[in-house]
């Protein structure tokens, strides 16, 4: 088993690198910073601040920050969750530079222009609007507001048409002032790229960064996790419901355990439990799936699917004796052995992803300070033993534990 090299500037922003045959790079700058960080006022400024740094800097403008890497066949994007803000690129490796310049240009030199921030509102606007018309995917943020008593979860990232309303340069330079600081940022590329060339344009473009160590008290614990069992009358043409209870945080030693789990009820096969039962063997559900999300002092584990209105009461009992199946009895050593078998194919055939391998890394050396290798992965897979399985989901499948929100 292996880490990959992690290094450090002298400022605190950490660099990791993983080096490969593939001409295509993929960079990120990740900071630990999300919608969790935000004050009451400041709901949707995590993901305004990822919108509005794109729209330029001290450097460019928003067409010049547009063209930087779509001129030489590249790709820019971003994103927000509670915990981070990512900005990261697909280009050709020869191009290492250009893409950590511009990266860095964004993270720290952005300049907010007024004429700009207005029309990025409109387009924020927008994007909550057509949310709301998505319940599959609006389902888990009010589900996430239901059983997280504390703000800090519960807010939805992408603010209120109030709170965006009321957000300009200052204020996201207030807020960028209070929350970004070197110790929690992480430059992560993966190609054919040295780790000594990355170091050296780290230390160019962002190694002159201020140093800002973030105190100890920051970010408090927001795990207040209540039970709820709710149903919305919404006239949709089809049910949507959810179902999901606490789980391990990212920093739990019950996290892979429950990351098996997870795979193994509603994982991306097609042979996963809950599709199977619901789908295959009963024709009456055609989106099935398990998320199970980890921060860093509470997780989340939940089942979603969508089906007739008239199938809820059915599809609820269905999955929940499948889930009372996984309670009452472990696997043998031979439905492990299977289970871990998949795991690491899907672990394998996912590795081809470098995008996702690179943001995974940067998030694991701000959780943990390291970043495991894929056999360290792979490893970690092969040493949950049915047991641990078990145990987990008496915890998280627990009935008296879970709730459950509907859409109808």
């Amino acid at each position: 088993m292996s880490q990959i090299p992690v290094f450090s500037l002298s400022n605190g922003i950490r660099v990791v690198v993983q080096t490969n045959l593939s001409d295509v790079c993929h960079c990120g700058i990740v900071i630990a910073t999300g919608s969790r960080d935000e004050l009451p006022a400041e709901y949707g400024m995590a993901h305004f601040i990822e919108h509005t740094v794109f729209k330029g800097t001290s450097h460019r403008t928003s067409m010049q920050i547009l063209n930087r890497l779509d001129a030489v066949g590249g790709e820019l994007n971003a994103y927000t969750t509670k915990d981070e803000t990512a900005l990261h690129a697909a280009f050709l490796a020869k191009d290492i530079e250009r893409a950590v310049e511009l990266l860095s240009d964004m993270v720290f030199c952005p300049t907010f222009p007024e004429k700009e921030i207005l029309k990025e509102r409109d387009v924020i606007l927008d994007e909550i609007n057509s949310y709301k018309d998505s319940p599959s995917d609006l389902i888990f943020d009010d589900f996430e507001e239901l059983v997280f008593s504390h703000p800090a979860l519960s807010h939805n990232i992408l603010g209120t048409p109030d709170t965006l309303l009321n957000f300009d340069g200052d204020a996201a330079r207030r807020f960028m002032q209070r929350t970004y600081h070197t110790d929690n940022i992480v430059l992560s590329v993966i190609g054919n790229v040295s780790a000594e060339r990355v170091l050296r344009l780290a230390e160019k473009y962002l190694g002159s960064c201020p140093a800002k160590y973030r105190p100890d008290n920051f970010r408090q614990s927001a795990s207040n996790y209540r039970r709820v069992e709710q149903r919305d009358e919404r006239g949709y043409n089809q049910a949507h419901v959810l179902m999901g209870n606490i789980a391990p945080s990212a920093m739990d030693r019950d996290r892979v355990p429950l990351y098996v789990l997870n795979n193994i009820i509603g994982g991306p096969s097609m042979n996963a439990r809950l599709s199977v039962a619901l789908r295959e063997r009963n024709g009456i559900a055609y989106n099935v799936e398990s998320e199970y999300t980890s921060f860093s002092d509470v997780g989340l584990e939940v089942i979603y699917f969508g089906t007739d209105p008239d199938k809820v009461k059915k599809s609820i009992r269905i999955v929940r004796n499948d889930l009372d199946k996984l309670c009452s009895k472990p696997f043998s050593d031979t439905q492990l052995k299977k289970i871990k078998t998949q795991i690491e194919g899907q672990l394998l055939m996912a590795s081809a992803d470098g995008e996702n391998l690179m943001l995974a890394a940067a998030r694991s050396v701000i959780l943990y300070g390291s970043a495991d290798s894929l056999d360290s992965s792979v490893a970690s897979v092969h040493s949950v033993s049915a047991a641990d399985i078990h145990r987990v989901a008496q915890s998280v499948f627990n009935p008296d534990m879970m709730s459950t929100l509907i859409y109808v």
